[in-house]
């Protein structure tokens, strides 16, 4: 596959992605924190707030690896 097409797939599934995700942390927050000490709060939304890199941390290679040589 084209590096440059990898690379626009890359950049849209991101943009989906955060996107998709903020918004399933917020109602994951909204159910569980309305009782929480603000501690508990600070670190859901410190941990929420990290784990959204993971996927993509998986999809960078990806994106960035050249494309096999053929014969």
């Amino acid at each position: 596959m084209n590096p440059r097409i990898k690379k626009l797939i890359g950049a849209i599934v991101m943009v989906v992605w955060i996107a998709i995700y903020a918004f399933l942390a917020m109602l994951l927050g909204i159910k569980i924190l309305p009782h929480a000490n603000g501690w508990m709060a600070f670190v859901y939304y410190a941990v929420a707030g990290l784990l959204w890199i993971v996927p993509i941390g998986l999809m960078l290679p990806w994106m960035n690896r050249e494309p096999a040589k053929t014969k």
